[in-house]
C-alpha cells in the first residue's frame, strides 16, 4: 500500500521545523486541496498525507508556510520576506509505492528530494 508523508528540517537553527503549516493539493484534473496539516515538534505530519485508495497517480503540491514559521521564530525576513509560501510540485508515477517529500528550509533557499 502506498502513501505520501513530508517532514520539515530547519537548516537554520539545526532542528526540525515544527509548527508548520503545510497544505496538499491534487493537480490531476482540476487544482483541489486534498487537506492541510501541521508539523509536529520533530518536524513531521502525525499521519500520512495521503494513503491507500485515497493515494493515486497523478500530480501534487504541498504548500509550506515558511514565511509564518520564521516570523514564529523571530527571524526577521524585512517587509516582504525572501521565502513566504515553498511550493513543491512533484508527480507520482506509482501510488502504491511510498513517497516522501521532505524540506530542507533555510532563510534564503529551500531543497528537497524523494527521499523513503
Amino acid at each position: 500500500m502506498g502513501k505520501l508523508t513530508t517532514h520539515v528540517l530547519d537548516l537554520v537553527h539545526g532542528c526540525p521545523g515544527g509548527d508548520i503549516r503545510v497544505d496538499l493539493y491534487c493537480l490531476n484534473d482540476v487544482r483541489e486541496h486534498l487537506q492541510s496539516g501541521v508539523t509536529n515538534q520533530d518536524g513531521r505530519i502525525d499521519q500520512p498525507l495521503l494513503e491507500g485508495e485515497s493515494f493515486v497517480a497523478g500530480t501534487y503540491e504541498l504548500i509550506f508556510q515558511a514565511g509564518a514559521y520564521f516570523k514564529s521564530k523571530g527571524i526577521d525576513q524585512g517587509e516582504s520576506g525572501f521565502l513566504d509560501e515553498v511550493v513543491i510540485r512533484f508527480g507520482v508515477a506509482d501510488a502504491d509505492q511510498h513517497y516522501h517529500v521532505p524540506l530542507l528550509l533555510s532563510r534564503y533557499g529551500y531543497s528537497t528530494y524523494r527521499g523513503s
